[in-house]
């Protein structure tokens, strides 16, 4: 025991002597140091997790020094930069709306070099504490392992909601909430022991929607802000394979409409203006204020023959929340079609100011159209923007804003072209986005040895306590038929 004392003792001196040094023999250089993820010149929370990183160099030592006005601290290490969690939060808690400085030092032949500092701007505003997503193999069949889980966005805790190794190999997809609230969630479950299982605080439901009115079992859903309706889009759809194409694979709808369920009366309604064989209506969202039901439709073509042509334009119809009706008379909110465009995924920020939507060549299944990217829209002004600051030169889909509406995540290609991976980026109250950065893990490394995709995210404000095993059993248990209104 004394010796290793003493060994540790030894130790300790000799990294303080070493930090003493290499202050002393400082060579200060213009270059910028090559790390992944690259968190430069990115907008963080100040709730964040450690933004740990690998530094790409040739020396074996670095220290790497933090600082936000007046406070700072150092690391000496390898190439991974471990940050320590309890310095991280009180860095970023006492100086939010500050700029970030990451120093980092390289030793090389006992001389230490200086790069150019890095700089990140911690924002004043929260992001919420979780997100959930499913993870699941890139790819058109590897859905055998599979699974929702949810994160800690302030540490590194990922948990399953639920996985299908429970669920004899079901595919599980399309989970969301209702204003982001943990307790009032669903998940569709497919092939085996299907249905769409709903969490209402507390109460667990298993749903048929697959009803004789509709095409098919309910796919895209959007809770009404009150909690009361969900609106789901019904497709029939089908996959293509190219043999010779930038984009793999095209999935598409030969068919689709727009219903709305009842929570209260477990049933389902359609109407006409949303429901039509002309149409292809698909991608409900709902106007915070519940007055307006958005939703994307394309004229019906004959498919496969005509994929390349079909693109989707953004609608909206009024809606009555005191008697779950639609209006009569849908209005155009965007129509991307005149400039050879289909738009997908309209996402309205809470503040009821701003749309999110991706933007293809063409069709409806944005994840594997490489020139997918995001745009903005106005809804007070009308102004239309590519988000430039966010997209990149592979697909960018899949998004969701935070409560507050400062932050939005996305799920994005641009590491590999293969795996989606999860990136947030800020949005300031002057209506700008900032840099996105990729989801933290404890290991950067993780995105090099992961083969799943993080698939559709969404921000909730807290965790999902729902019990995994209760969730088994009414995802293996009966179903409860939903009547037609």
């Amino acid at each position: 025991m004394r010796s290793i004392s003493i060994k540790l003792i030894i130790l300790i001196l000799f990294i303080g002597s070493s930090c003493q040094n290499k202050m002393q023999t400082i060579t200060v250089s213009d270059e910028t140091p090559e790390m992944f993820p690259d968190y430069s010149d990115v907008a963080i929370p100040p709730n964040i997790a450690p933004l740990n990183f690998h530094i790409r160099g040739e020396s074996e030592r670095y220290r790497v020094r933090f600082v936000a006005g007046i406070d700072s601290f150092d690391i000496v290490c390898s190439r991974y930069v471990d940050i320590p969690a309890k310095k991280w939060k009180k860095l970023l808690a006492g100086n939010s709306g500050k700029n970030l400085k990451i120093r980092i030092f390289a030793e090389k032949e006992r001389h230490w070099q200086q790069y150019r500092d890095l700089s990140l701007f911690i924002a004043a505003e929260p992001i919420d504490p979780y997100i959930a997503y499913r993870l699941i193999k890139p790819g058109y069949e590897y859905w055998d392992q599979m699974g929702i889980y949810q994160r800690h966005l302030e540490s590194f805790n990922e948990t399953p909601v639920l996985v299908n190794s429970l669920t004899d190999g079901s595919c599980m997809n399309c989970h969301a909430f209702c204003k982001n609230d943990p307790q009032k969630m669903l998940f569709h479950n497919r092939v085996t022991h299907a249905g769409t299982v709903l969490v209402n605080q507390g109460k667990i439901t298993k749903l048929n929607t697959k009803i004789p009115d509709n095409i098919s079992a309910a796919v895209y859903p959007r809770w009404h802000p009150q909690g009361r309706y969900i609106a789901f889009s019904t497709n029939l759809t089908s996959q293509a394979f190219h043999s010779v194409h930038p984009n793999l694979i095209e999935v598409y709808d030969s068919a689709s409409d727009l219903v709305i369920y009842d929570t209260k009366t477990q049933s389902m309604s359609s109407h006409p203006y949303i429901h039509s064989t002309q149409r292809l209506e698909t991608f409900p969202e709902w106007s915070p204020d519940g007055r307006y039901l958005y939703f994307c439709s394309a004229p019906a073509l004959q498919m496969p023959d005509h994929y390349d042509s079909l693109r989707y334009d953004l609608f909206r119809i009024d809606f009555d929340p005191e008697t779950g009706k639609t209006g009569t008379k849908i209005q155009y909110a965007w129509q991307p079609s005149q400039f050879g465009k289909s738009v997908s995924f309209p996402r309205i920020s809470p503040d009821g100011r701003y749309m999110v939507v991706c933007l293809s060549d063409f069709g409806t299944f944005p994840v594997w159209h490489h020139e997918t990217d995001l745009y903005l829209i106005d809804l007070v002004s009308g102004g239309i923007e590519e988000m430039s600051a966010v997209n990149s030169d592979k697909s960018d889909s899949y998004h969701a804003w935070s409560t507050n509406g400062r932050w939005l995540i996305f799920s994005s290609r641009r590491l590999d072209g293969l795996h989606t991976r999860l990136f947030i980026a800020y949005f300031d109250k002057g209506g700008n986005f900032y840099k996105p950065f990729l989801l933290p893990q404890k290991d950067p490394q993780l995105y090099d040895k992961s083969l799943k995709s993080y698939n559709v995210p969404e921000f909730i404000t807290g965790k999902i306590k729902t019990n995994i095993r209760r969730l088994e059993r009414v995802v293996k248990g009966r179903s409860v038929n939903v009547s037609h209104d």
